[in-house]
């Protein structure tokens, strides 16, 4: 009887106050969640979960020893993806960023790369940048994995030291640089003979990445993998 009570109030509600796609715009239906069904559809994929030398992987070879790495989908200018992410990181959206998160977690449960993992880690703000947003989008991109994959969650022990400057328009050195002493690990022995996902929302050069996995990778027996939600 509850879940029927619930289920009216539930339907009430959205027929005044209805959810509409962050994509297209138009109304969801009840089952839809975020983005409409078509829409999600239409997002161009990579195949980054179906092949362990892929477009993210490449991307680190050479640089920084990682175990795999993937995104989910593929980004471009003006499209679909950029749209969904810029909400997430300038538009309050949480709720994006746990549906983009539970996307990356049914690829992780149908893939044969991401398996033993002990913790999720999301790349951390700086204090001052999170204050400023009001939150840390990879936290919430990091629940929604954690919805579908039932594995520990640790915000606390990679901590970001420096408030670097965008990294939106510099050179692939430039990045590198700016990054490399911008975070620190606050505690080690918890993480030993660990193996860590490692989350961001977006990868182009994988320099901020790469910083924060070579600071784990400091770490006695820690192995580190890589994703997020899309790769430019």
């Amino acid at each position: 009887i509850m879940k029927k009570i619930r289920s009216f109030f539930e339907d009430l509600v959205s027929l005044f106050y209805p959810n509409s796609c962050g994509i297209c715009g138009k109304n969801l239906l009840k089952d839809e969640d975020t983005v409409c069904i078509l829409c999600l559809y239409k997002i161009p994929k990579t195949n980054c979960f179906k092949k362990k030398e892929n477009s993210v992987s490449q991307i680190f070879w050479g640089r920084v020893q990682i175990e795999n790495a993937a995104a989910l989908y593929q980004f471009h200018k003006e499209g679909s993806i950029q749209k969904l992410i810029y909400q997430l990181k300038y538009e309050d959206g949480k709720s994006t960023g746990i549906f983009l998160g539970k996307q990356i977690g049914y690829a992780i449960k149908e893939s044969p790369f991401f398996c033993n993992l002990d913790y999720i880690i999301p790349v951390p703000l700086h204090p001052k940048k999170e204050k400023l947003r009001g939150y840390n989008q990879s936290k919430y991109i990091v629940k929604g994995i954690q919805e579908i994959i039932n594995i520990e969650v640790n915000t606390e022990l990679l901590i970001r030291t420096e408030n670097t400057d965008s990294q939106t328009r510099k050179k692939r050195f430039s990045r590198w640089e700016n990054m490399m002493n911008s975070f620190r690990l606050k505690q080690t022995d918890q993480l030993q003979n660990k193996h860590i996902l490692l989350v961001d929302d977006v990868v182009t050069t994988g320099a901020t990445l790469e910083a924060c996995a070579q600071k784990l990778l400091a770490v006695k027996g820690v192995k580190v993998s890589i994703i997020t939600i899309a790769v430019v």
